[in-house]
């Protein structure tokens, strides 16, 4: 699984980071961190989760 942010997408609501803190932290300008591009299949959850929850749909996975 790889993950992908579109930061002219992100309005930094960080229910991504609420939902996988292990892949996703915020910025201090407010905006998505992208902490590990291709998570273990531990995370795989988690992830899919944080791309569900985030209201912009900033967050793509590639399989």
């Amino acid at each position: 699984m790889k993950v992908k942010v579109d930061l002219t997408l992100c309005q930094g609501y960080a229910n991504c980071v609420d939902a996988a803190p292990e892949v996703f932290d915020l910025g201090d300008n407010g905006l998505v961190v992208l902490l590990v591009e291709e998570p273990g299949p531990e995370h795989e959850h988690a992830v899919r989760e944080a791309a569900r929850l985030c209201p912009v749909r900033a967050i793509e996975i590639d399989d």
